[in-house]
């Protein structure tokens, strides 16, 4: 009977969802682990095959660390971003669309999801420009092929959703002049987000959500409103690689996507318990 509890409290949430677009941004555990691949993998082909339409970008930093330094080139970051010259564009472009992207396409495959891996240069899916960096006192700082995004190409992505195919995007801009540029996942996921006009944005963390004490699992923030963002960060208790996590939640809510959630990657199933259960999982950013 426990079996048909679950799924009983899975229909409300299966009809509300029901052909709505959700965006999952892969990082962390969910992309490294094998177990953890598979099983999120199987998990997006589920919402897909329950009449959602999911979409998928990921990140690749480690796994960009460890490339070049194979290379024996050396990882620089200014305020968490990496700079980023030629070379180190062309080692991104490799891991990020020619092996972390593909991979993730193999895997929802191998569990009967049709997917397609796409690089935000294909079909100029994602316009960006150069960004240019300031730091508190105004000085200017050049990061390199690092990119802020203009504009999502969403016909093209539209095309493969409406034919139930799982777009995989990788976080590579192009320039007007088709120069390649580095996007921050994060950022590119939430630009996606409302350019598609999609009903949640998924965070897989390695992390339970907002913690309120990061030593404390227990001090989890089960919800957060967009107004309550600023006295958090003044706080301390948003802080770190959290914050363009939270300011990209915020910026497409902003821009009407309807709710964001941060969510551990590491637990098993995670995505569905977010999606399907009364209680969820993780913390929900919303309006």
């Amino acid at each position: 009977m426990k079996d048909i509890d679950v799924l009983i409290e899975a229909l409300p949430y299966i009809k509300e969802f029901y052909g709505k677009k959700i965006l999952i941004k892969y990082g962390g555990h969910a992309m490294i682990d094998d177990e953890a691949k598979s099983s999120t993998a199987r998990d997006t082909v589920l919402l897909k095959y329950v009449g959602m339409k999911p979409l998928i970008v990921h990140g690749g930093g480690p796994e960009i660390s460890r490339s070049m330094e194979k290379l024996g080139k050396e990882s620089k970051f200014i305020k968490g971003l990496r700079v980023t010259d030629k070379e180190t564009m062309e080692i991104i472009e490799m891991v990020l669309a020619g092996k972390i992207s593909t991979d993730i396409v193999s895997e929802l495959i191998t569990h009967d999801g049709d997917a397609i891996s796409l690089s935000g240069k294909d079909s100029s899916l994602i316009y960006a420009h150069k960004k240019e960096t300031r730091t508190i006192d105004g000085e200017v700082i050049d990061l390199g092929l690092v990119g802020e995004v203009d504009q999502i190409n969403t016909e093209l992505l539209n095309m493969f959703v409406d034919n139930d195919i799982i777009p995989v995007i990788s976080p590579i801009g192009i320039a007007n002049d088709g120069t390649s540029l580095n996007l921050n996942a994060d950022t590119a996921a939430g630009e996606i987000a409302s350019a598609m006009d999609v009903e949640k944005l998924i965070v897989l963390t390695d992390v339970p959500g907002v913690l309120r004490d990061p030593s404390d699992p227990d001090s989890l923030i089960k919800k957060i409103r967009i107004s309550e963002v600023p006295e958090l960060m003044e706080e301390g208790i948003i802080t770190g690689g959290m914050i363009p996590k939270i300011e990209t939640c915020v910026n497409a809510i902003e821009k009407g996507v309807k709710s964001c959630h941060i969510i551990d990657g590491r637990k098993k199933h995670s995505l569905l318990l977010e999606i399907f259960t009364n209680y969820g999982i993780g913390t929900m950013i919303y309006e």
